[in-house]
């Protein structure tokens, strides 16, 4: 794949929407209200729109490295705003990957340079939930449980905003937190239940 072959995709793929439907692109044109914001990882094997089936205009979508939901990264932070307030989402998904680099690197007792804020964050995770993954004797399987608990973390953090809980009460807005299994293709709901995560701490973190 070079630059050149992008382009040639894009005439074949502009060219295969006409032939379905000729007013693709003046629809498409005409504004956005997706159902989904979709918060991932940047890893270029997990795209949102091929693992959900989706199309464009369907979900708004955030990626960053081990896809955080860090309260002081303006950049997700406005995404979530954006989508929450403005586009007004009905749900909204942390996905996560077994295979993932960054929540791997995460694990290594080792200084990575600029990386290292970053992964503090997942470091934290494993902080937070130490006993049960120290007692997983298997470093593949930790590793893998570590990806779902950063996920939950995650969408912790994302019902610990003002946005999120707003709209809760007012539009009964869902959190979601899924993982993407690179082995099989498989969308996994990890099914988290936020009603007992939240029993203990929600007079802490309710802003709304």
């Amino acid at each position: 794949m070079n630059v050149e072959d992008v382009f040639k995709n894009n005439e074949k793929w502009i060219a295969n929407k006409l032939a379905i439907d000729p007013d693709y692109f003046t629809e498409l044109s005409k504004g956005q209200s997706p159902e989904f914001l979709y918060i991932g990882c940047s890893d270029s094997r997990v795209t949102a729109e091929d693992l959900m089936g989706i199309q464009p205009g369907q979900a708004f979508v955030h990626r960053n490295v081990a896809n955080l939901v860090n309260n002081v990264d303006l950049n997700v932070m406005t995404v979530l705003n954006y989508a929450v307030r403005h586009l007004k989402v009905n749900h909204i998904v942390v996905c996560g990957h077994y295979n993932c680099g960054g929540v791997k690197a995460a694990m290594q007792p080792a200084d990575m340079g600029i990386l290292n804020p970053w992964l503090r964050n997942i470091r934290d995770v494993y902080r937070i939930h130490k006993d049960e993954l120290n007692a997983i004797e298997d470093e593949g399987a930790r590793y893998n449980r570590l990806v779902e608990l950063n996920v939950q973390e995650q969408c912790v953090n994302l019902l610990k905003t003002a946005a999120v809980q707003e709209a809760i009460t007012e539009r009964g807005i869902t959190v979601h937190g899924w993982v993407f299994d690179i082995h099989t293709g498989k969308l996994i709901d990890l099914k988290i239940d936020f009603e007992a995560i939240l029993k203990d701490i929600k007079e802490i973190y309710n802003l709304y």
